[in-house]
């Protein structure tokens, strides 16, 4: 009760210092959601409750109605989770995961810190160019076996999840808020970068991170015993080959998919759908590799936090409350260029931690272009550094997906995630601005 008591506490009064600066309604969101911020990161209840509790409290203090709540917790990417989850189930049931693990030890430095590097960077290039949804679903299974010292699988654990996050702003489909903001640039007429220059602008931001992010995340456990590496490896057995072969279809479907305009139009497939029949395949006689009772596993928990996330999301459009965020923000207007950025990063990194990345750039991107008008040349550099700060929240699990994702491993507890989270979160702001500064604003 003392943690339940202390997130009320902590929302009142941003509540009552929010009523000052914005609406009631817009405060009392505020308040609502500091408080289920609090009840995540201090396990005052479990997970999979605090992230049911919006249904209950939005339509009572009347932010948004029931029926606008509940259809968040039912969204079509759910069933990619959904999917993604059956997957990691199967790899886990088949042991396949201890045979890729296997040899990828024998490959990177076999230290605690050559492996969170290794891992790093293997979510980050394959999330660069597939979704990092489905890198991190599948990595995650490879990550609780590396190792059973549990310090160290946290450690890997965030670093697959930062990793996908790091890698996924490196080429322009590598996660959705870079095709909204293509979207949106096309939408006002402004000539976005092509597939090249993107990737030679968001190189040095993905390096300087990468270099980083393990480095920190292996601070403290440099010295933690971890097993020897199998100096051979078993063959396959039927069922990994037929889990390898689904997988192997699945990544080859996804990235035909995967469009590269104006050069390649892609497949036109659905990826949620393609996910989920991945998993459902697994059921199919003949295939055999998951039951029913299998589905026991999946971390419903998760999938109600992503509705948490959504409807969050919801409540921030139709109060208007991102709108007037950004109104409290034309201050920017007499700041120095470099100072700018840093503003414009600072708060939509760390406004994401609270809501779907997705839907805080398709609110921010009209929003950041009213700062100083479309025609401004500024205005695109705004526009990226949002865009990318967007990937970059690095604390709570309804951040992004690779945060959620991890989360489901039920290893991390959200307080050890929010303490690694805050630092990387400012470290991202400076890289991301300050390249911004330095390299883009003479590109754009």
């Amino acid at each position: 009760m003392k943690r339940i008591a202390a997130a009320l506490l902590v929302s009142l009064a941003v509540g009552f210092a929010a009523a000052s600066i914005f609406t009631l309604q817009q405060a009392e969101l505020l308040g609502i959601v500091t408080f289920l911020v609090v009840m995540w990161t201090n396990n005052a209840l479990p997970l999979g409750v605090v992230s049911l509790l919006p249904i209950l409290l939005f339509p009572a203090f009347g932010i948004i109605e029931l029926k606008a709540v509940t259809p968040n917790y039912a969204k079509s990417i759910i069933f990619l989770f959904l999917g993604g989850f059956m997957l990691a189930i199967a790899m886990q049931k088949s042991r396949l995961h201890t045979q890729i693990s296997n040899r990828l030890l024998r490959i990177f430095p076999h230290t605690p810190r050559g492996i969170i590097y290794a891992m790093a960077i293997v979510s980050a290039l394959l999330s660069s160019i597939l979704s990092n949804t489905t890198i991190t679903l599948m990595l995650m299974p490879i990550a609780l076996f590396l190792t059973e010292n549990m310090r160290l699988k946290i450690r890997i654990l965030l670093a697959i999840a930062y990793g996908a996050s790091v890698g996924g702003i490196l080429t322009p489909i590598g996660t959705a808020p870079n095709l909204l903001l293509l979207g949106y640039l096309d939408t006002i007429g402004v000539q976005a970068p092509t597939f090249t220059g993107w990737m030679g602008m968001t190189a040095p931001v993905v390096g300087t991170m990468l270099l980083i992010i393990p480095w920190i995340l292996s601070l403290g456990v440099e010295d933690e015993k971890i097993g020897e590496p199998p100096e051979s490896s078993e063959p396959f057995t039927k069922e990994q080959k037929k889990l390898m072969a689904i997988l192997g279809g699945l990544s080859l479907l996804l990235i035909l998919n995967t469009p590269i305009k104006p050069w390649y139009p892609g497949l036109g497939l659905n990826e949620k759908g393609l996910l989920l029949a991945a998993g459902l395949i697994l059921f199919l006689p003949g295939v055999g590799l998951l039951e029913w009772e299998d589905s026991r596993a999946i971390p419903y928990e998760i999938i109600f936090l992503f509705g948490a996330g959504f409807s969050i999301a919801a409540a921030f459009g139709s109060t208007h409350l991102a709108e007037a965020i950004a109104m409290k923000l034309e201050f920017v207007h007499s700041l120095p260029l470099w100072m700018t950025l840093a503003v414009v990063a600072l708060v939509i990194s760390f406004s994401t931690e609270i809501t779907s990345n997705t839907a805080l750039t398709s609110i921010a991107l009209p929003v950041m272009a009213q700062l100083y008008g479309v025609e401004n040349p500024v205005t695109v550099l705004i526009l990226m550094v949002s865009t990318v700060a967007a990937s970059y929240a690095f604390m709570l699990p309804i951040a992004t997906p690779p945060n959620a994702i991890i989360m489901s491993s039920r290893i991390i507890k959200v307080k050890s995630m929010a303490a690694f989270g805050f630092f990387i979160d400012l470290i991202g702001v400076v890289v991301v601005s300050v390249t911004a500064y330095l390299l883009w604003r003479s590109v754009l």
